[in-house]
C-alpha cells in the first residue's frame, strides 16, 4: 500500500495523470500547479478547453492556501459545505489556475471530498490536484475502476482501486453571483446545501 502511494505521489509530481477513488466516482487527477498536465487530461478525455475542471484538496485549509482570495463569505460558504459531495464555484479574482478555469477565469471550482484512506494519503502529500471524472467527455461516470475507459487507464501512471463507489458525480453550485445557481444535480442534495447557506445570512 505504501509503495503504491509513493508511486502515485511521484507520478503527480512528475506531471503524469493518475486515477483515484473519491466519495462519488473515480477521478482523473494531475498536478494542479502546471498547465501541461492539465491540458493532457483534457486531451485524454476529449474535453473542450472551455469546460472548467475542479481544484481538489483533502482539506479546506489547503484550498484557502491555494486560492488565498477565498476569504469572507466565500470561505464561510465553503466551510459550511465541505468536505462533502459538492463542487463549489467561487470567485477567483487573481485568475489562479487559469489552465483549469475554462471560459471563466474569474471563477474557480473547488472540491474537498471525503476521500478513501489511500486517496487521502496521496492528496495530503501533494497538496492539491486538478481533477475530473475518469471518463470520456460526456460518457458514463465510473463507479468501478473497470468502468474507467481502457485508453484512460493505459495513459495513467498509477491506478488506485477503491472498490465500488456511489457512481454519481458531485453536485455543482455556483456562488459567484447574487443568487446561488445549481449547475449540476449530483451526489449531494442541492436543496440541503442551499438551505445551509441560507442560514448563514
Amino acid at each position: 500500500m505504501a509503495d503504491l502511494i509513493d508511486e502515485a505521489v511521484a507520478a503527480l509530481m512528475d506531471g503524469k495523470p493518475i486515477v483515484l477513488p473519491t466519495d462519488t466516482v473515480y477521478g482523473l487527477c494531475v498536478n494542479a500547479y502546471r498547465d501541461d498536465p492539465v491540458r493532457s487530461i483534457y486531451q485524454l478525455k476529449g474535453r473542450p478547453g472551455s469546460v472548467p475542471a475542479a481544484l481538489l484538496c483533502s482539506d479546506l485549509d489547503m484550498i484557502l492556501e491555494c486560492v488565498p482570495e477565498l476569504r469572507g463569505r466565500a470561505a464561510t460558504i465553503a466551510r459550511s459545505l465541505l468536505p462533502g459531495p459538492y463542487t463549489l464555484v467561487l470567485p477567483n479574482p487573481a485568475h489562479r489556475f487559469r489552465w483549469a478555469t475554462g471560459e471563466r477565469p474569474g471563477t474557480i471550482g473547488v472540491r474537498v471530498p471525503a476521500l478513501p484512506p489511500m486517496a487521502r494519503a496521496v492528496i495530503d502529500r501533494v497538496g492539491c490536484v486538478i481533477a475530473s471524472s475518469a471518463n470520456a467527455h460526456g460518457g458514463p461516470e465510473p463507479r468501478r475502476l473497470d468502468d474507467v475507459p481502457v485508453a484512460i487507464r493505459r495513459a495513467c501512471a498509477v491506478l488506485i482501486d477503491g472498490g465500488e463507489l456511489p457512481g454519481l458525480s458531485s453536485t455543482v453550485i455556483d456562488f459567484t453571483d447574487g443568487d446561488p445557481r445549481v449547475l449540476r444535480e449530483g451526489a449531494g442534495s442541492a436543496v440541503e446545501a442551499l438551505s445551509r447557506v441560507a442560514l448563514l445570512g
